[in-house]
């Protein structure tokens, strides 16, 4: 469904990602773990078109995105929750809920926030009057994936959802996370540092070292060798 392929990307002169291939297919939830730095926030910009791939490709459901810019690829189906949360703050909740009907395919009902989207965070609709920058962290994180959600994505990109953010919201974005994944409508690629949250949802993993993929496998595969050896500080 997403797939990318020796992909080399960065800021500037610097090349942050090199050679890197990964797949996500339908209905799975792809985790891309790493230690700080070594460039999994680079490469969800890089396949949301935010940063532009030096080389390599980045395709969807067979097609080519690579030279495609960032709203194109969120029409095509992919939702983006970048790490940050990125909320309006001088915007209502549902205002900044609105934003995320830009990216639908079609507009006929561009004015209704699909109930998919609010259901799974129904604090939401009790806050819609309220400015994005007076919620608390944990509720900017579910605004922001109410708003990725909005647009009926079938892959969801989903940057470092858990962080800063307090544990009972955690649990909830991890029930989440886990009724899409059995819905079996829309795939994950979720960037975590949190090595427990992504053994509770995940079906792959990558892990991500000096910008490229040194290791991938299932969960049975994701043994404390493999987490010493790659993710251990």
């Amino acid at each position: 469904m997403l797939a990318v392929q020796q992909l080399e990307s960065g800021y500037g002169e610097s090349i942050i990602l090199r050679n890197v291939t990964l797949e996500v297919r339908p209905g799975q939830v792809v985790c891309l773990l790493g230690r700080n730095g070594v460039g999994k926030t680079t490469l969800m910009k890089s396949v949301m078109g935010l940063l532009r791939a030096r080389a390599g490709a980045v395709s969807y459901k067979g097609e080519n995105l690579t030279k495609k810019a960032p709203g194109l690829r969120a029409r095509s189906g992919i939702g983006y929750v970048p790490q940050g949360r990125e909320i309006f703050a001088q915007l209502s909740v549902y205002e900044n809920l609105l934003l995320g009907l830009e990216a639908l395919k079609t507009k006929s009902k561009a004015d209704q926030i699909p109930p998919e989207a609010i259901e799974k965070f129904p604090v939401l609709p009790t806050m819609y009057e309220r400015r994005g920058g007076d919620l608390s962290g944990g509720q900017q994180q579910q605004l922001a994936f109410a708003r990725a959600l909005a647009s009926k994505p079938e892959v969801l990109l989903l940057d470092e959802p858990c962080e800063g953010i307090q544990p009972s919201i955690v649990d909830d974005i991890r029930d989440v996370i886990r009724g899409i994944k059995e819905e079996g409508k829309t795939a994950i690629l979720l960037v975590e540092q949190s090595l427990e949250f992504v053994k509770s949802v995940g079906d792959y993993f990558y892990i991500l070292d000096k910008g490229a993929i040194a290791w991938e496998g299932n969960l049975e595969a994701l043994d404390d060798e493999v987490v010493r050896r790659y993710l251990t500080v």
